[in-house]
C-alpha cells in the first residue's frame, strides 16, 4: 500500500496540534492547569512505551525530552491566561529571528519586519493580561524553536527511527514533568472523567501532532517544511473559533497574518546553504575553444533513515553554454 505523501502527514501535525490544546483549556475548569500537562505527558509517554518499547536513550533524546515537558508547562499556563490564536503566533518570532540571525538576507530581513510588528500588535491588545502571561508566551516560544530543531535532528538521525527517538524523549519528558505538575494532578486522580479527558488530551496533543512531525520531516524538504509551518498560526487562530469561540478582533487577525506572511517568506540558514550549492564551472579544450559549461547539480533526498546529497555534472546544451 502506498505511504500517504508527506504534506498529509504535515496537515494532520498542524490540526491536532491546537486541537488537543483547545480541549484542554476545556479541560481546566475540571483539573489544575499544570494537572491537565501532567496528564497530557504522561498518558502520551504511556502509549509510546506500550507501542514502541523504547530501550535507548542518547544525550540527543534527553535534550529533547527535557524540553518537551518544560515547554507543555509553559504552553499550558500561557493559554490559560491569553487566546490561543495570540500564545501560536508568538510561538514563531523565535523561528523567523533566528532564521534572520542564521541566514542574513533580504528575504529573512524582509520576513522579521513582518512577524516582529505582528506580535507587538498581539501582545499589545493582550498587555492587560500582565507581564506573567506574555512571559510564560514567550519562554514557550523559545522552547518551541528548541524544539523544532532537536525534532528535525531525531528524524533525521540514523540508527533509529524518529518515532521510537520521539517515544523515547516523551518517557525523559514524563520523568522530568513529574516533579514540576504531579501534584496539580492528583485531586483529579478519583474524577474517571477527568482522567479520561487528560488521556485524550494526551493522544491528541503528543501522539498524533507529533508522530506525524517525525513522518513528515524525514520526508520533506526543510524549506517546504518551514513554509508549510506558516499556516500554524492560522490554524491555532481557526480552532480557536471554532472550539473556544474566542473570536478575534480586528488587530489580532492583522497580527496573526503578518506573522503567517513572516514565517512563510523566511528560510533557515541550512536551506540558504543549499541554494548556494549550485555552482556553474566552465572548462577549456586543448585547442583552447571553450567546451560546453557543466552544470553541478546537488539534489537532496530524505529518507526516514536520514538524508543523502547525490552530486552529478550535467553538460548543458552548446546553446545555453552560449548563453553564460
Amino acid at each position: 500500500m502506498r505511504r500517504p505523501p508527506p504534506h498529509v502527514y504535515f496537515l494532520v501535525s498542524a490540526v491536532f496540534h491546537y486541537l488537543g490544546p483547545a480541549f484542554a483549556v476545556l479541560l481546566f475548569a475540571r483539573v489544575e492547569v499544570l494537572g491537565v500537562a501532567w496528564l497530557r505527558v504522561v498518558s502520551a509517554a504511556v502509549v509510546f512505551a506500550l507501542w514502541r518499547r523504547p530501550r535507548h536513550v542518547t544525550r540527543l533524546l534527553v535534550a529533547w525530552g527535557c524540553v518537551l515537558a518544560t515547554m507543555n508547562c509553559c504552553f499550558y499556563l500561557a493559554i490559560d491566561r491569553l487566546p490561543l490564536s495570540t500564545v501560536a503566533a508568538i510561538e514563531f518570532l523565535p523561528v523567523v529571528l533566528l532564521a534572520a540571525i542564521g541566514a542574513r538576507t533580504p528575504r529573512n530581513g524582509v520576513a522579521l519586519a513582518l512577524a516582529a510588528p505582528g506580535v507587538l500588535l498581539l501582545t499589545g491588545v493582550h498587555v492587560g493580561a500582565g507581564a506573567t502571561a506574555l512571559a510564560l508566551a514567550c519562554a514557550n516560544a523559545v522552547l518551541f524553536a528548541v524544539y523544532i530543531v532537536l525534532a528535525d535532528r531525531v528524524a533525521k538521525q540514523e540508527g533509529v527511527s524518529g518515532v521510537d527517538g520521539l517515544a523515547a524523549s516523551m518517557l525523559v519528558a514524563a520523568v522530568v514533568i513529574t516533579p514540576m505538575a504531579g501534584w496539580a494532578a492528583v485531586p483529579a486522580f478519583d474524577d474517571p472523567v477527568a482522567i479520561a479527558a487528560g488521556v485524550g488530551v494526551g493522544l491528541c496533543s503528543s501522539v498524533i501532532p507529533y508522530v506525524a512531525d517525525q513522518l513528515a520531516l524525514a520526508r520533506l524538504p526543510r524549506a517546504t517544511y518551514a513554509l508549510m509551518v506558516s499556516l500554524l498560526p492560522a490554524t491555532a487562530t481557526l480552532i480557536g473559533i471554532v472550539v473556544l469561540t474566542q473570536v478575534p478582533s480586528a488587530r489580532e487577525v492583522a497580527g496573526v497574518a503578518l506573522v503567517v506572511a513572516g514565517v512563510a517568506l523566511h528560510r533557515p540558514a541550512s536551506v540558504v546553504g543549499q541554494a548556494k550549492g549550485t555552482r556553474i564551472s566552465r572548462s577549456s579544450s586543448s585547442d583552447g575553444s571553450p567546451r560546453p559549461s557543466r552544470l553541478l547539480v546537488v539534489s537532496q533526498s530524505a529518507s526516514p533513515d536520514g538524508s543523502t546529497a547525490t552530486v552529478r555534472m550535467r553538460p548543458n546544451s552548446p546553446s545555453s553554454s552560449d548563453s553564460g
